[in-house]
Parts: C-alpha cells; structure tokens; sequence
C-alpha cells in the first residue's frame, strides 16, 4: 500500500482487533497485517505502549506447553476504541468527498 500509516490508525487497528476477541501477539500481528503493511517489530511495541497506557491488559495462557502472552482490551480501550471510530468516520468522509467526490449528508 502507498499510503503511510499513523501511529493513532495503528493503534485504532490494534485496538479494534484486540476488542473483537482478546488475542496473542502473532494472531494479533497476523490480523493487522492483513490490512496493513506493518513488521512485527512495529507492532510488539504498539501493544506495550498500549498496556503501559492502560488501554491493554495481558495475561497468560499454556498452550501446548509454553505460556503464551494474550491481550484483552480494558475499559479505558474500548472508550479509545469508540473515539478512534467516530473519528475515522468523519475523516472517511472528508478523504471521500475529495478523492471520490461522494457529497455526505
């Protein structure tokens, strides 16, 4: 994809894929990955920052017996989640009007 991706669109993405079903980090990555052009080293402090910020919180699982790292989003990440989506949708229909001459109502 040619176009950059922000650091909030990042985070809306992560947050949102976190939200539909509390994941481990390489499902996570997978997700994201298929809607962005993103390296696992991007990503991994994403969701640190995410956690620090109190917007993910983790815990671990055994799975075929190793611990894996799973992410839930918090309280305070679906209010970030619902303000990123208002905001997403405003911005789509600005870009829209432009770049596709869709008049909104």
């Amino acid at each position: 994809m040619i176009f950059t991706t922000s650091s909030a669109l990042l985070d809306a993405v992560v947050l949102s894929v976190v939200s539909a079903e509390g994941s481990y980090g390489y499902k996570i990555t997978q997700d994201v990955r298929s809607v962005m052009d993103v390296s696992e080293s991007t990503l991994y402090p994403v969701l640190r920052r995410l956690q620090k910020d109190g917007f993910l919180e983790t815990y671990d699982m055994e799975y075929q017996g190793r611990n894996r790292r799973y992410y839930k989003i918090t309280s305070n990440g679906v209010i970030l989640l619902d303000n990123y989506r208002r905001e997403w949708i405003e911005y789509k229909k600005k870009i829209d009007s432009i770049l596709l001459g869709i008049t909104q109502e």
